[in-house]
């Protein structure tokens, strides 16, 4: 079993903080599910973990060697993110086959059949020049690049961006069956969270530079409740316990609850208590600061 680690990592633009002193372990053989609100971080986490940026202070280990000290360590990690087609950047002249080539020369796990295979199946042409191709084609070159780099530790950066139902469906199997196959690690950051909750082991929610929660994602969703009632009764029945998000209409009032082990909802009060899926206890979360 491999970790890879993050200790007191921080990033700032000038003035602006985007990392505060983060700290993050990630255990081999699991798919994560890395969420947050936009400019919460995530992109910048990610290519620090995989030395496609600088930090401003703190240390990404894995298995105790600094990966930007260490080439062999840094070999064992891939993050494949977003497209950026610009004319700045130059890739808009590049052919999807050119691309990957260019990608394959700094992924030394490279699986060529792989990536020809996802080319078929996504129904990409390899001569097509990325700055003709659509949103969700880009999306796609960016899955074959992370699927073929075979890196022990994989991230993707809002993978089904662009992509329609039938197309993301087809991903999250592929996924899944090279999870299944291989054991590789995954870090899949993305927005859409109910739909991806499902091949998500553990969710990490990162909110202003810092990790406020890594859970098993269904050990999450079995101790996340909405208690609604009058006011006065919910807070009889909450009380003592972890709340988040309180909403008030009137006399009456909601309010997410997180329940550690042992605990439970007053019983006795008259309060409505429903269960929570992924998003909404996300934005309980992000949404405002714990009570």
């Amino acid at each position: 079993m491999s970790f890879l680690r993050c200790e007191n990592l921080s990033k700032s633009y000038g003035q602006k903080v985007v990392l505060n002193e983060l700290n993050l372990e990630l255990e081999s053989g699991k798919i994560y599910g890395l969420i947050g609100r936009n400019g919460a971080g995530k992109t910048t986490m990610l290519s620090i973990m995989s030395n496609q940026n600088p930090s401003t202070s703190g240390m990404v280990t894995l298995d105790g060697d600094n990966i930007w000290e260490n080439r062999k360590a840094l070999d064992r990690i891939c993050f494949s993110r977003e497209l950026n087609i610009t004319a700045e950047s130059g890739l808009a002249a590049y052919t999807v086959k050119r691309y990957l080539g260019a990608a394959a020369l700094y992924l030394p796990h490279w699986d060529k059949e792989m990536a020809a295979h996802l080319m078929q199946t996504f129904q990409l042409d390899p001569k097509a020049k990325l700055g003709k191709l659509s949103k969700g084609m880009l999306s796609m070159v960016t899955i074959i690049v992370a699927m073929a780099s075979k890196a022990e530790f994989t991230f993707l950066d809002e993978p089904v961006a662009g992509l329609d139902v039938v197309a993301r469906e087809q991903f999250y199997k592929l996924l899944l069956d090279e999870y299944t196959e291989t054991g590789r690690t995954f870090v899949i950051s993305t927005h859409i969270i109910e739909e991806a909750a499902d091949v998500m082991e553990e969710v990490i929610i990162l909110n202003k530079g810092k990790i406020i929660l890594k859970e098993n994602t269904q050990d999450l969703i079995d101790r996340a409740c909405y208690v609604t009632g009058l006011a006065e009764q919910v807070d009889q029945a909450v009380s003592g316990l972890e709340c988040h998000h309180p909403e008030s209409l009137g006399r009456s009032k909601g309010v997410t609850v997180l329940l550690k082990s042992g605990e439970h909802i007053g019983s006795g009060f008259d309060v409505t208590v429903q269960p929570l899926n992924l998003q909404k206890i996300f934005v309980a979360l992000c949404g405002e600061e714990a009570q």
